[in-house]
């Protein structure tokens, strides 16, 4: 093989690379996802690694409360964590599909099944307050006494020494 036409083609592969390589970059740092929950009442936006880079709440948000509305928030937040997930995988397909970096990154994904599929509120009410009970009465100790020795024979003190 010429050295030249070697050279020549090895550089077309690494300049092949390179425009991937930044292809894939500009694809990853644009996967991030916004979600809206169904009734509209939160909207929040993640990048692509899924932090929160926005969060708005409508008009109705105030209406929850605030258990409802926590619960909103996150299953809103996680909802848009998988979608920025799966933007990242779609935008590393073309460039790692079938390699074994591909399937970490499928296998980090999260699943469902800890989303309300229904969107139902009533998953959302707050939880019945614990009953408060009275502290029961302890009974006071017992008062102490100093305890007595019995005399032994050698405990007399004629040699004047304190031990």
């Amino acid at each position: 093989m010429d050295p030249r036409h070697w050279l020549e083609d090895y550089a077309g592969r690494i300049e092949e690379i390179r425009k991937k390589s930044v292809e894939l970059q500009e694809n990853v740092a644009n996967a991030g996802a916004r979600v809206e929950s169904k009734d509209g009442s939160v909207t929040v936006t993640v990048n692509p690694n899924g932090g929160l880079q926005n969060l708005q709440l409508g008009h109705r948000a105030c209406d929850l409360g605030p258990a409802r509305l926590t619960t909103l928030i996150m299953e809103t937040v996680r909802q848009a964590q998988r979608q920025a997930a799966a933007n990242v995988v779609a935008a590393f397909e073309p460039f790692g599909g079938g390699t074994e970096a591909m399937r970490l990154i499928v296998d980090s994904i999260p699943t469902d099944g800890d989303e309300d599929a229904h969107g139902d509120y009533d998953a959302y009410a707050e939880p019945e307050p614990e009953p408060v009970r009275p502290p029961v009465p302890q009974p006071a100790p017992a008062p102490s006494r100093p305890v007595r020795r019995p005399a032994a024979a050698d405990d007399v003190d004629d040699d004047n020494r304190p031990w």
